[in-house]
């Protein structure tokens, strides 16, 4: 009976093993790595095409925010009209309440309050008098805030046109780009000794960055963000990171002990280092036959709040370049940014600077 039972429950059991190995198993890709060419030429065409496909989604994200606010320019043009019309109805009601105010026709209902021959008929009338000058209010108070709400839609219609004529500038801009980088790909390609073969590496290079470069890319920007919402507890922790002469705290980070803190966070960082050095931060590493180098500079910005934002102006993989629609793309996905306030709540930043391998930065009291 109990052999029974253990050979009812082993197909179960082989699904949980192979269910499981299938978490604990390294990642591995379909798509091969091609071989990066060693002529400088051949790399500056592998550059350029992998612009154009990057730079061809940053095409299809501003075609999506524009159509995001078009409908938004729409709805607000149609929420105008409705407020419009009623507005001018409540302008009539309150230009009469007002007029009454003000060519005294008011005055009567105080004077039969004053004149009332009994202190029933007094309170009668004051109970009437109430519900007039309650219902004025309601009128006026009506037609203030439809006011304000019709000024406010117009303001947000007014942000959401400008929005949308920089989105379609910024569009245009990038079509051109395309089309220039696309005439450059071809005009190396026809002069190039084989231009199949190059097409063909083309091709190949692009799929593995879509189906590979992408996602290791995008896993070291998330791991970079994820270690940074954790930095203020490890400098808190810290001996000799933080200091202060009572009104300006400073920051003293050396390159080894960031490094040290990263690897504790992620084992991808094992293999990927940060550099402190001229102003740049400089990010790279290599794993297998991937390599990747992030390099920027640290900045003070107060909007939408105080931080030290990290501005990427390099990024390269596998030795290509990647375009700044690509930079971007990744900065506004993930925040590598560093607040001071998540450190101590009443100190805002005003200086940063790097160089010998150490990072600095200088806040003060924002009371």
């Amino acid at each position: 009976m109990m052999t029974r039972i253990k050979y009812r429950f082993l197909p179960f059991l082989l699904v949980i093993i192979l269910f499981v190995s299938t978490l604990t198993a390294p990642v591995s890709y379909s798509v091969q790595e091609p071989i990066m060419p060693d002529s400088e030429e051949a790399r500056k065409i592998l550059e350029d095409s992998l612009s154009i496909v990057e730079i061809d989604h940053e095409i299809e994200r501003i075609t999506a925010r524009q159509q995001e606010l078009e409908v938004t320019q729409r709805q607000l043009r149609e929420r105008i009209t409705v407020l419009e019309e009623r507005i001018d109805e409540r302008r009539d009601r309150a230009d009469a309440v007002l007029r009454a105010y003000y060519m005294g026709e008011r005055d009567h209902l105080l004077v039969m309050l004053l004149s009332a021959q009994s202190l029933s008929g007094f309170f009668r009338i004051l109970d009437f008098y109430d519900m007039i000058i309650q219902n004025d209010q309601q009128v006026l108070q009506s037609y203030n805030q439809q006011y304000r709400e019709l000024q406010a839609s117009r303001a947000s219609a007014e942000r959401n046109a400008a929005e949308l004529a920089q989105v379609k500038d910024s569009l245009l801009q990038q079509r051109e780009r395309v089309l220039a980088l696309q005439q450059q790909v071809d005009g190396a390609l026809n002069t190039s000794g084989n231009p199949e073969a190059m097409r063909a590496l083309i091709h190949e290079f692009t799929l593995y960055w879509e189906n590979v470069g992408l996602y290791e890319v995008k896993r070291h920007f998330q791991a970079l963000a994820s270690a940074m919402e954790n930095l203020p507890g490890f400098i808190q922790g810290s001996k000799n990171i933080l200091s202060t002469n009572g009104k300006v705290y400073t920051i003293n980070i050396h390159e080894d002990d960031l490094n040290g803190f990263l690897r504790s966070e992620d084992k991808l960082f094992e293999t990927f280092a940060f550099r402190f050095e001229d102003g740049k931060v400089i990010a790279s590493g290599e794993s297998g036959n991937l390599s990747l180098l992030i390099e920027g500079r640290y900045s003070v910005v107060d909007e939408p709040q105080n931080a030290i934002m990290f501005e990427v102006e390099r990024l390269v993989f596998n030795r290509l370049e990647l375009p700044d629609t690509t930079r971007r793309s990744l900065q506004d996905e993930f925040d590598m940014n560093f607040y001071p306030k998540q450190l101590i709540s009443f100190l805002k930043a005003t200086e940063v600077s790097s160089s010998d391998q150490r990072l600095i930065v200088r806040m003060e009291l924002d009371l």
